[in-house]
């Protein structure tokens, strides 16, 4: 006698019983015998409901092709009144992600070594798929990532981590991880115990070693010194990843170590190793199938739903930052998303509601930051959404390899400007930052940020049309595209003051300074145009110069663009010497509240300037290179 199969999971009936389960449903075999209530109170195991829903998709899979219509099946062409296919998706045969002779998960293409056309491998093996964020499987399938990653953070709360790595982790989840999302924190904490597939030593080093610039001079530079200062973690790191790279086994960490190594370098001023870096970074992304939606392919090889959310965050990672190091660098965005890229959806927002506090700031006695909503997913997907409107402004205005029409510049005027207004427009009041009624405690570091480049994509945006010429174009010059960028540059100004009265300055990261390079570049062109020689530009002026004076030493890169903006004013004998800059505390650091910084106004509202025809003319009349545009170089 055969016994049937034990279910994964019981009813109360036999479990109370002790007594083998089908898990039929809604009533289990036994139950309907006794004519009995069957209930299954207990939820299922995870490994039992993710091959319930595996069983499903594929079930789905097989009606949705049965209910092609035969004729339409045996030509291959869809009928009239049919559906027709997604525009943007790659050729017929292309049969999506496919693990390679080694394990790893890769793409190829019909002109690829690893492909043989033949008449059943070149059939579309595209599947219509929803949003399943807005579905109740994804609703399952968040709630099961959101728990996960609870139980991470909470076996990482009681883990054993030794001093100073523990607090130099603590500053890559604080400054770093809200902001890019490089790293998925749940798998990378549960590996790293285990030495599992989304861990590296080499990831770990490179976390360790960008942390290190925010924490020289903290409560742990002491426990520093045995690793000079973190220049150990840096070799590490750097030895680590060419053993990776040499051995062809790159992954998931190689990409992540790759970014961070990049925004690392960039923020030194080594422009050539962070386009390196960046650029491998993209290139294996490709290698590993990162940048497809393996979901929208029948053919595709089976991921988890880890794999999809930690490959999704990785794409848009990517994204952000491509567009971010071309514009540092003044270059063509590499990376381009399409309608086969993954989609802007995270499932697990367990970061959402995390309480954020400025990781090792020390305040004066009796004050204290008040921990705050992190909202680090809203903030990265809509900084996301921000980067894709900025890169077409890259694109169609500042891209050095394009040769745009005036009429391209035009149209991307209008509709970038519209877009960036209608972003503005539906941001969340919790991560919109109004300079005409500042918070009385600054917001966490991402918003900063992500306020900040919205003002500097702004600029960017408007700044180039200050400069045309009657004979050039039949386009007026547009007083408003003046207004945006001043108000603009004295958001950012009055915006930044806030973060440093808060945080201090030894916190701020690459794009807030880059941010306030931007501000100061509108007051110095009001300075060349002869338009605003008042107290009230001179001092918005000497506050840029004096914030990127401080942050220099966070920031290297920085003293390339302050070269840049002093001789500017040597050209114009505006002798700005007499600035007095402080050095930070010898002890090592300077409280964040004292009021070490000066204001940049006396009123820090924005004030909306009144453009004159005369001032029009005084910047039309400007050479364009006298402007100080992207890059930091």
């Amino acid at each position: 006698m055969s016994l049937s199969k034990k279910s994964a999971f019981s009813c109360d009936q036999c479990r109370k019983r002790k007594v083998r389960c089908g898990g039929e449903q809604p009533s289990c075999k036994r139950c309907v015998a006794r004519e009995e209530t069957c209930e299954y109170k207990l939820p299922p195991t995870l490994s039992y409901t993710q091959k319930l829903e595996s069983r499903v998709e594929e079930l789905e899979r097989l009606v949705s092709q049965l209910q092609i219509p035969s004729a339409e099946r045996a030509s291959g062409s869809p009928q009239p009144g049919s559906p027709k296919p997604r525009s943007g998706l790659p050729p017929a045969s292309f049969q999506g992600l496919k693990f390679d002779g080694q394990g790893s998960i890769t793409y190829h293409g019909a002109t690829s070594f690893f492909h043989l056309p033949n008449a059943t491998s070149d059939k579309p093996s595209t599947v219509t798929v929803t949003d399943p964020s807005a579905s109740l499987d994804g609703e399952r399938i968040r709630q099961r990532l959101v728990s996960n990653a609870w139980h991470q953070r909470a076996l990482e709360t009681f883990a054993e981590t030794p001093e100073p790595f523990r607090f130099l982790l603590k500053t890559h989840w604080c400054w770093i991880q809200p902001l890019f999302n490089f790293v998925y924190r749940p798998a990378f904490t549960r590996d790293m115990e285990v030495s599992g597939p989304y861990y590296s030593h080499a990831l770990l080093n490179t976390m360790l070693s960008h942390s290190i610039r925010w924490c020289r001079k903290s409560q742990i530079s002491h426990l520093l010194v045995p690793y000079e200062d973190g220049e150990v973690f840096s070799r590490q790191a750097r030895s680590l990843l060419f053993d990776e790279l040499r051995s062809g086994q790159s992954s998931i960490p190689t990409v992540q170590t790759l970014l961070l190594l990049s925004a690392q370098e960039c923020s030194y001023g080594n422009r050539t190793q962070a386009w390196l870096y960046s650029g491998m970074a993209f290139r294996l992304i490709e290698d590993l199938g990162i940048c497809i939606d393996g979901q929208k392919y029948a053919g595709s090889v089976r991921l988890s739903d880890e794999d999809i959310e930690i490959r999704r965050r990785l794409f848009w990672s990517c994204y952000f930052w491509d567009k971010m190091i071309s514009l540092y660098l003044g270059r063509s965005p590499t990376l381009q998303h399409s309608s086969v890229s993954p989609p802007q959806i995270m499932l697990d927002d367990s970061a959402e509601n995390e309480l954020w506090s400025p990781h090792g700031v020390v305040y004066p006695e009796g004050m204290e930051y008040a921990p705050t909503q992190a909202h680090s997913i809203s903030c990265f997907v809509r900084m996301c959404q921000l980067s894709e409107i900025f890169n077409q402004i890259l694109i169609h205005i500042y891209d050095p390899l394009q040769e745009n029409s005036e009429d391209e510049i035009q149209t991307c005027l209008t509709v970038q400007g519209e877009a960036l207004k209608l972003w503005w427009k539906d941001l969340p009041s919790f991560l919109k930052i109004d300079p005409r009624e500042m918070p009385l405690q600054c917001p966490p570091s991402h918003i900063v940020t992500l306020n900040c480049l919205y003002h500097t994509f702004t600029i960017l945006l408007y700044r180039p049309m200050l400069f045309q010429r009657s004979e050039v174009t039949d386009q007026k010059p547009d007083p408003n595209h003046l207004v945006e960028c001043i108000s603009s540059a004295t958001s950012i100004i009055a915006i930044f003051d806030l973060f440093c009265k808060t945080f201090g300055d030894s916190y701020c990261i690459l794009s807030l300074s880059y941010s306030v390079y931007t501000a100061a570049s509108i007051f110095l062109l009001q300075l060349q145009a002869g338009m605003s020689q008042d107290e009230q530009t001179l001092a918005r002026l000497k506050f840029s110069i004096y914030s990127l004076e401080r942050v220099k030493s966070t920031n290297p890169v920085i003293a390339s663009a302050l070269d840049l903006i002093n001789k500017a004013l040597s050209k114009l004998d505006i002798d700005l010497s007499g600035l007095s800059i402080q050095s930070p505390d010898p002890a090592g650091y300077v409280p964040p509240i004292q009021g070490d910084f000066i204001h940049p106004v006396a009123d820090p509202v924005p004030i909306v300037p009144q453009v004159t025809k005369e001032m029009l003319e005084a910047f039309s009349s400007l050479e364009p290179v006298d402007a100080t545009v992207s890059r930091l170089w």
